[in-house]
């Protein structure tokens, strides 16, 4: 019996053991009376008890089945009580500008909203992870990334949509990870964002990452929106990326930083007038050096396109460093009245980057974090990272021969373009960096007669906010 319903009992005992006292007039109560009033007040109290214990199971219920709303310096969350189902609003905004530094350049100074990307992504089932991001930076609307991705398997994972191309190292980092304001010349090789599925996954707990991709196909440097996100052919392409962290968990200190991968793609298409598949090359301040001839008699895309592209991560402390190669061989043709000239023409380019945060955070592939945020009141000053690269890009002798009938025209186009980049981002929190570069690029070719392109010399310069 309950509490309630002993004091209950008690108290209607009390009452009739009063009765015979208080009534002279009234009849008195049997024992059998007194004995269903006491049952009939149980019975109330147990139906009482019972719609107690169902109120609190329901509030118990809907206390566990609550969304649990989150706000961090990563973004804004909603979830299910049990992790399952959630949605995640992030994004990036990026304000640059560039300003330079010789006079002789088709370049203006300028400032520019380069990226505005709100992103909204989550998880649902806990296993389907999505994302949907758009972009209305340099005055367009564009849909960078859009995908379903299956976690069936730690190993196993696939995904569908549009998003990045597993190929080039720097282009597989964040936007916000980026240490200088432009990518390197790889990045100029590499594929950006396509439409198509993907196969990828760990192993190894861990220490082999692989994906393995099927996709529409884009031009170097490029994402699907330059044919509008559809695909002009039946030919697709294909591409496939290893990288693995040998020393993930060793306990050698020196040694766990260390990332070392490679990447390549292959497909068979070929171009027209209307899109000859080719793609521009362009320099640290976004000045087309390297282009192929249009015009009435373009040069086109004619056959096999294959890239090839080592690369490696290393960080050891406040240092690290970052070294990608790529290669794109890409079979081409050209009309014009002395006939046909078919080709190869050979792509390459290279960079080293380091960085090293002078106020000693660890330096690392993606996500990092001051040790201390910009406060006036407080006398404290956030992070400031020190960056530097060596960078060449060269197009092989194949695209300029034949004079008139060449592929690119040399009196514009440059064979080669070498360049270093000198620069300091200062991170006021972990959400918010400035970022200052100077750029100084120097070319083979590129100009009438022979001549050189000239130098070009920049400051680059970027706010930048993440979460």
């Amino acid at each position: 019996m309950t509490d309630s319903a002993q004091r209950w009992r008690t108290a209607a005992l009390a009452a009739a053991s009063l009765l015979p006292a208080a009534s002279a007039v009234a009849a008195e109560p049997t024992i059998a009376d007194l004995l269903q009033r006491i049952e009939e007040q149980e019975q109330k109290i147990l139906v009482l008890e019972r719609k107690l214990e169902i109120s609190e199971e329901a509030d118990k219920t809907a206390a566990g089945s609550a969304a649990v709303v989150k706000a961090s310096e990563r973004g804004f969350s909603i979830q299910s009580a049990d992790g399952k189902n959630q949605v995640r609003l992030r994004g990036v905004l990026h304000f640059d500008g560039r300003y330079m530094l010789e006079d002789d350049t088709d370049l203006t100074d300028q400032w520019q909203a380069t990226r505005i990307r709100p992103i909204l992504e989550g998880t649902v089932g806990g296993i389907y992870d999505f994302r949907f991001t758009p972009d209305f930076g340099q005055g367009r609307t564009v849909i960078q990334d859009a995908y379903v991705t299956g976690r069936f398997l730690p190993e196993f994972q696939l995904t569908a949509g549009k998003f990045k191309m597993p190929v080039g190292l720097e282009r597989m980092q964040s936007a916000t990870d980026i240490r200088f304001v432009s990518r390197g010349f790889p990045t100029n090789l590499a594929p950006n964002r396509d439409l198509g599925l993907q196969v990828g996954g760990n192993l190894l707990a861990d220490r082999i990452n692989y994906a393995i991709a099927f996709a529409n196909g884009s031009n170097d440097g490029s994402s699907s929106e330059t044919f509008g996100d559809v695909d002009l052919n039946d030919d697709k392409e294909y591409a496939g990326r290893v990288f693995v962290q040998p020393f993930l968990e060793s306990d050698n200190f020196m040694l766990r930083g260390l990332g070392i991968g490679i990447a390549g793609t292959y497909t068979d298409q070929d171009g027209t007038a209307a899109q000859p598949l080719l793609p521009t090359y362009r320099t640290p301040a976004q000045a087309t050096f390297f282009r192929y001839r249009t015009g009435t008699t373009p040069t086109l895309a004619a056959g096999e396109r294959l890239r090839f592209a080592p690369q490696f991560y290393y960080s050891i402390g406040s240092f690290g460093l970052l070294g990608e190669y790529t290669e794109v061989s890409q079979d081409v043709a050209r009309t014009t009245a002395a006939g046909t000239t078919v080709g190869t023409v050979d792509s390459t380019a290279w960079q080293l980057a380091a960085h090293w945060f002078l106020t000693g955070e660890e330096e690392s592939f993606r996500g990092f974090k001051p040790n201390s945020v910009f406060d006036w009141d407080k006398g404290t000053w956030g992070a400031f990272e020190l960056v530097g690269r060596y960078q060449e890009l060269r197009v092989s002798d194949d695209a300029f021969a034949g004079g008139a009938d060449s592929f690119a025209d040399p009196a514009v186009a440059a064979r080669k373009a070498s360049g270093y980049t000198l620069g300091l981002n200062w991170y006021l929190n972990q959400n918010v960096k400035w970022v200052l570069d100077y750029e100084h690029t120097t070319f083979d070719g590129g100009a009438a007669g022979g001549k050189d392109r000239p130098t070009e010399q920049a400051l680059l310069t970027r706010v930048a906010l993440g979460f």
